[in-house]
This record gives structure tokens, C-alpha cells and sequence, in this order.
């Protein structure tokens, strides 16, 4: 099963980060990604930038009203994902147990949903199995 595990943070969490050097961080979330990939559980992972970077798009009306950042109020604000493939939910919980968080972090795991959850016979999940394997033929 997959999963995305979803890095949150607080305005205090962001804060407490600014007291530990960047070359620890980076050390610490090296060696959380390697032992994903040793363990052959990580299917990908990216840092996101800060939301002064971001845009919000909101379809309350019509046409969609597009806001940039930073928002209004954040009480928690995504600051990463990991996506791994394991066994079972328990076992995603204890990989996101190991993230190298401090206090006011959170990890939010979330199940991704897969092709088999659908009916099979339904005409757009017939066409994304063929988007799917032309995806793969770019990458590979």
C-alpha cells in the first residue's frame, strides 16, 4: 500500500528550526531518506518552498480567485511529502514516527489511492492505465 506522508508544521514549529544549524537538518532528513531507500519503501519526496512563494486557488467563485502568499492565517503549513509503498498501515506509521521533527511538527499520513480501487471498466480509469504506461515509457 501506498502512502503520503505529509510534513506540517506550526508557526512555533518554523521558529524552533531557525535554533538548529541547516547542515544538521540536512544531515538528519539525509539519513531518515536513506534508510526509506535502503529499505526500499520510498517512492519519491520533495521540500516545498515557503508559502511567500505560493498561490492559492480558490474555487468559491466563478471564475476561481487565485491569492498569492502568504496566506492569511497559518496555523499549519505543508512543508514536504514523502510517498512510500509499504506493507501495511502500521508500518507507515512507524516510518513516520522516525521523520527528525521537533515539537509542533506534525506527520499526517494519508493512503493513496489506487488504480484498483475503481471499477475497472469505467472508460477514464481504462484511458489512465494507458496514461499511466505512456508516463512510465518517458521516464524510463
Amino acid at each position: 500500500m501506498k502512502y503520503m506522508l505529509i510534513m506540517r508544521a506550526t508557526d512555533e514549529a518554523i521558529e524552533a528550526s531557525k535554533e538548529i544549524p541547516f547542515e544538521k537538518i540536512i544531515e538528519d532528513m539525509g539519513r531518515f531518506n536513506e534508510s526509506l531507500m535502503k529499505a526500499g519503501v520510498l517512492l519519491g519526496g520533495e521540500g516545498l518552498r515557503g508559502p511567500e512563494e505560493g498561490f492559492v486557488v480558490d474555487f468559491s467563485s466563478t471564475p476561481p480567485l487565485v491569492t498569492d502568499g502568504p496566506y492569511g492565517e497559518t496555523k499549519e503549513l505543508f512543508g514536504g511529502f514523502w510517498l512510500i509503498d509499504v506493507a501495511s498501515t502500521e508500518e507507515a506509521i512507524e516510518w513516520a514516527k522516525r521523520v527528525p521533527l521537533g515539537p509542533g511538527s506534525k506527520i499526517e499520513l494519508r493512503r493513496v489511492t489506487e488504480a484498483e480501487d475503481f471499477p475497472q471498466d469505467n472508460e477514464w480509469m481504462q484511458k489512465e492505465a494507458g496514461w499511466r504506461e505512456e508516463l512510465e515509457s518517458r521516464q524510463g
